[in-house]
């Protein structure tokens, strides 16, 4: 498998720094599940992103509807 590269024209800001920390250091404590939790718009997608390029780790995104899905696929293909 090939590394995930994130590529973005911005960085992380306001509170995603440390929630990015916090999940990765979770990760790597070997805690298994772990929640992202946020309002619309607040930069969730990306926060994982940045997670996932981090860690260099498979992950399965979950939504509960085609809209929400197609939409994060169109997010992820951006990075």
């Amino acid at each position: 498998m090939t590394d995930f590269q994130l590529c973005a024209d911005y960085t992380a800001t306001g509170d995603q720094p440390a929630a990015i920390a916090g999940l990765v250091r979770g990760l790597q404590a070997g805690q298994r599940r772990q929640v992202l939790l946020g309002a619309t718009g607040t930069g969730k997608t990306f926060t994982i992103a940045n997670v996932i390029a981090q860690t260099q780790r498979p992950a399965l995104v979950l939504a509960h509807n085609k809209t929400l899905a197609a939409q994060l696929y169109a997010e992820f293909r951006q990075f």
